[in-house]
């Protein structure tokens, strides 16, 4: 996993999201999230948790979405934060909004082989 030194998550831009999202062998949390979205920011701390606490189990992914409005298109992102699970290469699940911690390793288990 390509996560940087002091994230557990992977920045996901069009170059890397076919690599690091559609083609993982483990599940995928996406964040898609905005620097001027303020429930995003509440969030943020949680996907950071769930990053370093699934780590090996399950990848987690952030998408700017000012910065990849087509990856934000694709994906019918209408409000932020959406949070999209993947599993072999598709959405299984989608939550929008700052949802708790409980909730997203709810349906995160769900899906983790």
């Amino acid at each position: 996993m390509s996560a940087t030194s002091e994230h557990n998550y992977v920045t996901i831009d069009p170059g890397n999201f076919d690599a690091e999202v559609l083609k993982s062998k483990i599940p995928v949390l996406v964040d898609f999230w905005a620097t001027w979205c303020g429930p995003c920011r509440m969030i943020g701390p949680i996907i950071e948790e769930i990053a370093s606490e699934y780590a090996g189990k399950a990848k987690v992914a952030k998408v700017d979405v000012d910065q990849n409005q087509d990856l934000a298109e694709q994906f019918q992102v209408r409000s932020v934060p959406t949070l999209l699970i993947f599993k072999n290469g598709g959405v299984v699940e989608q939550l929008v909004g700052a949802v708790s911690k409980k909730a997203l390793t709810t349906r995160l288990d769900a899906h983790l082989q």
